[in-house]
């Protein structure tokens, strides 16, 4: 395991850099550090045995800095409004959710997208032996670069994501080569709400995305039937001829 900067992106590396038969990036959520899901390296690991030997697992830190909000270590893909994000909760009130587009999101998929690039240039492997995936914030940018990709991942894990962008991904998710999606959320989540969750995955089912949707109560976080799930997804990515 070690840290480098790829494609302008901090990351911690974990596995063969060379040769790896495939990749699995994971981007953590806001106001998360950017070592936020390194374990979860680990926790893959176990459930895919031998096969772990062969993948290269690669954590991306996050470029906004949210020391200057109160949450040293911190870090962000985008703003977000935490006020306006408690009244939505409050209220019940998740439309304006769905139809928003950060205003750097743009950026933040370029970012993520130069760097599935840059990995692919460094291992030979094209972007259907990689897997791309994140955790709250994370997830929803994953969702967002895996739907422009011209070529998309070989998976998508979402967990604890939601919808947004509603009109934009709508477009996207139509075209091109349909996505192998695992997706967990909690039916309690007090950060994002679950009918977001539900909202994505009817999306992408609608146009034919095979998606694994896994409902829990537990709040907002992975539990581990959806790290089993990633696991299974990432091996199959890794294997596609089995």
């Amino acid at each position: 395991m070690h840290r480098e900067q790829l494609a302008g992106l901090n990351c911690v590396l974990d596995g063969p850099t060379e040769t790896p038969m495939a990749v699995a990036v994971f981007c953590h959520g806001f106001g998360a550090p950017g070592t936020d899901l390194v374990p979860l390296g680990g926790a893959l690991t176990e459930y895919l045995g031998e096969a772990a030997e062969q993948i290269l697992f690669v954590f991306p830190t996050a470029p906004l800095s949210l020391d200057d909000l109160g949450m040293p270590g911190g870090r962000a893909w985008w703003p977000i409004d935490m006020v306006k994000l408690q009244m939505l909760m409050a209220t019940g009130d998740f439309r304006n959710l769905r139809d928003e587009a950060p205003a750097r999101l743009p950026e933040m998929t370029a970012l993520l997208t130069g760097l599935l690039t840059e990995i692919g240039r460094r291992t030979g492997l094209p972007n259907s032996r990689m897997t791309l995936g994140g955790f709250s914030q994370g997830a929803m940018l994953s969702t967002d670069v895996a739907l422009h990709l011209a070529e998309r991942p070989g998976g998508l894990i979402a967990w604890s994501g939601t919808l947004l962008n509603e009109s934009e991904w709508t477009r996207a998710s139509s075209q091109g080569t349909k996505l192998r999606v695992v997706q967990s959320h909690a039916v309690d989540d007090p950060i994002l709400p679950y009918s977001g969750a539900e909202a994505l995955r009817d999306l992408l089912t609608r146009d034919g995305h095979a998606v694994e949707f896994l409902r829990f109560r537990g709040g907002h976080t992975i539990p581990e039937p959806a790290i089993a799930a990633a696991a299974r997804l990432i091996a199959d990515v890794a294997s596609p001829a089995k």
